[in-house]
């Protein structure tokens, strides 16, 4: 997934509360939600999920990146400052 599509995955996910639910938005498989809130994660370098048995948690930097990444959404186009906000 691009870096816009992987956005929108992770503003899904966050949205919805849970990785299922996110890809059922995204009309997608749950493995490939995972696999882009990854790599997204990768590229910003922070963790935006903690992961346990129980589910996932959004972390600080994930409260951090959701307004600009919604805001870029909602735009239609990405915006790159989000990626440094998360980052902060």
């Amino acid at each position: 997934m691009d870096g816009f599509t992987a956005t929108e995955t992770f503003v899904g996910v966050l949205e919805t509360g849970s990785f299922s639910a996110g890809a059922r938005r995204m009309h997608v498989g749950q493995p490939a939600v995972s696999k882009s809130i990854a790599q997204l994660e990768s590229k910003l370098g922070v963790r935006l999920f903690v992961r346990s048995t129980r589910g996932r948690t959004p972390t600080e930097a994930s409260q951090r990146f959701y307004d600009p990444a919604k805001a870029a959404i909602d735009a239609g186009t990405p915006k790159s400052g989000h990626v440094e906000r998360a980052r902060a």
